[in-house]
């Protein structure tokens, strides 16, 4: 992508109801927001134009939101009956959003925050079509044919056309149709305050600090994900050597400013979203590959570690409801590695990611051939491990990748709870990974209208927040396809408080 060039001194000079600091699905949403409600807007986003959109350009494009049945999903995107001929959509009502919310989070979800998310997530889901994002059918990622239907699981039913390009492509579009201006290279350094009240942003533009008034600010920039130093202060240790799935611009730089400002610092600020991440992916996250270095398929194989052991039930549930979890488990183990092993039985079900050119891939005909080629493996722990795995099977059990099928070992240390097939039919084939983080849970804490509010519980007014930057609702997991929701719906929910504070201020 190239941008003209532009003259941004009388853009940044200009007086703003609303500026809102970050480039991508949440910013987007909000800027959009608050011009739908009549503020005028400003976005900065810290990375250049070829950079733009944040985390949300490197995302698949999963998009959670509860829907009744197929009708629902048509208010969203044209089906015709030929396309759902084949394909059972079933349902995923508001109650099993909540549930797993609350299942996978440990019930620590802020239950305000998640029932405002949940009980508004379809109306979003329209909205953001209306702003030009197209939506189609997961099929081959949220659904498998078995005998000739298409059957959903997990509660993804629809995903963004193209994933987070196109997602932004459309966002941006739009923006642009309505006159939003956007400056790039253009990072937010510090809030500007009157009192409590925040009145304005500071930003370094080409060297120089510029001081821009607006009656609100919205903080929709991401979490502290790209800043070594945070990971290792708040996630741990070993956390500052971990691969970053996405942009390098998510610092952390917005939830310091707020912080300096009195905000609340909320959540699980020990936490964060990661997943398996190809041991040979780059320090950060590349646009022309995406998100396809992610290895999302282990519940179909086996996981093992540099000592040929399983560490994880990698059949606990579907992978949507696991992966932003186990990413980190491979942290924990020696190396900061493991290896994905398959059987031919299971090809088929493996996503686009597996296929991709650059991938870090070994295969052999028989598993005495493969154990070595594992590297940093021990050879003989594996085939041991391997061998016992497949005795546990209960193979009368049948497989079926649409559920929870209940196919599982019996008698091992570690069982695998479903899904669990031997590997006993060539070619075997094993994917090295390592841990890529995504975002990291601990934010602000905002109040139903995502203001922020500050460490007395009162809102500091003039600033809300959007994105990752909202604290509170996710703790230790995470159900795949719920950040762009919350991206959407609480940037919304800012715009929309932002452009009416605004206004209130003005008069």
């Amino acid at each position: 992508m190239m941008q003209i060039q532009i003259d941004k001194s009388h853009i940044l000079n200009a007086k703003y109801d609303v500026v809102v600091v970050g480039g991508g699905n949440a910013a987007l949403c909000a800027a959009l927001s608050a011009h739908e409600n009549g503020a005028r807007v400003l976005v900065l986003e810290a990375a250049p134009y070829d950079d733009r959109g944040g985390n949300s350009h490197y995302t698949g494009g999963a998009f959670r939101f509860a829907y009744s049945g197929v009708e629902d999903l048509r208010q969203i995107t044209p089906m015709t009956d030929e396309e759902l001929e084949n394909v059972d959509f079933g349902s995923y009502t508001e109650e099993q959003f909540l549930d797993d919310m609350f299942e996978l989070t440990e019930y620590r979800t802020d239950p305000n925050l998640c029932e405002l998310l949940v009980r508004s997530s379809f109306e979003t889901a329209k909205w953001v079509a209306k702003q030009g994002v197209k939506l189609h059918p997961g099929l081959g990622r949220q659904a498998y044919k078995v005998d000739g239907k298409f059957k959903f699981w997990g509660g993804l039913a629809l995903h963004i056309n193209g994933g987070g390009a196109e997602l932004l492509r459309a966002l941006y579009n739009t923006a642009e149709k309505h006159g939003i201006p956007i400056v790039y290279s253009t990072p937010a350094t510090d809030l500007i305050r009157s009192g409590n009240r925040v009145v304005g942003v500071r930003t370094l533009s080409e060297g120089r600090d510029i001081e821009i008034e607006a009656a609100a600010v919205i903080l929709a920039c991401g979490g502290f994900e790209s800043n070594p130093e945070m990971r290792a202060r708040y996630l741990g240790p070993g956390w500052d050597v971990a691969k970053v799935r996405g942009t390098r611009y998510n610092m952390g730089q917005g939830l310091q400013m707020a912080l300096r400002a009195g905000a609340q610092p909320y959540g699980n600020w020990s936490g964060c979203h990661s997943v398996a991440w190809d041991v040979n992916a780059p320090p950060f996250g590349d646009l022309t590959i995406g998100d396809q270095f992610q290895k999302h398929n282990y519940p179909f194989g086996i996981m093992v570690n540099a000592r040929g052991e399983r560490y994880v039930d990698e059949g606990a549930n579907f992978h949507s409801h696991t992966y932003a979890k186990y990413g980190g488990e491979i942290l924990k183990q020696p190396g900061m590695f493991a290896w994905q092993v398959f059987d031919a039985k299971v090809t088929h079900l493996l996503r686009g990611e597996y296929r991709i050119r650059r991938v870090t891939k070994v295969e052999a005909q028989t598993l005495e051939d493969i154990a070595p080629k594992l590297t940093g493996v021990d050879p003989a722990a594996f085939l041991q491990t391997v061998h016992e795995f497949n005795a546990a099977c209960q193979t009368d059990i049948p497989f079926n990748p649409n559920i929870r099928d209940g196919r599982s070992t019996k008698g091992l240390l570690i069982d695998k709870s479903n899904w669990a097939n031997p590997l006993d039919t060539a070619p075997f084939h094993a994917y090295h990974v390592t841990t890529g983080i995504t975002f990291t849970f601990g934010g602000l804490k905002v109040s139903e209208n995502s203001q922020v509010i500050d460490l007395y519980d009162q809102v500091v007014p003039g600033l809300y927040a959007a994105g990752e930057m909202v604290g509170g609702l996710f703790y230790s997991n995470y159900a795949s396809g719920t950040g762009l929701m919350s991206g959407a719906t609480f940037g919304r929910f800012a715009g929309a408080h932002a452009a009416t504070f605004a206004g209130a201020a003005v008069n």
